[in-house]
């Protein structure tokens, strides 16, 4: 993250992920984020765990949560209609 402008301030990285096609799941869900001060022209890089039980869906059959197989999507950056970084993570 970068702080451009000319006055200190603080910015919000936030993490979105896309489970794998064909589970019935929203296109994509916030799994993490961090409130990041940084001064005047100043950058800084942002680490946000994410916890698996973030990327679970909940399995009525066996009534538990359960960690998908498939492709997931991150998506990172200011807001949700903003995200300038994305990766694709495959799950075994």
């Amino acid at each position: 993250m970068k702080n451009t402008g000319a006055r200190d301030g603080a910015e919000i990285a936030e993490i979105y992920a896309a489970l794998p096609g064909g589970l019935g799941e929203p296109p994509k869900r916030l799994v993490g984020f961090s409130k990041v001060a940084l001064k005047a022209g100043e950058s800084k890089e942002v680490s946000v765990p994410i916890e698996s039980k973030y990327l679970s869906i909940f399995d009525e059959d066996q009534n538990a949560w359960k960690l998908p197989v498939g492709k997931y999507s991150f998506l990172v950056g200011g807001s949700s209609d903003k995200m300038p970084l994305r990766e694709t993570v495959s799950l075994p």
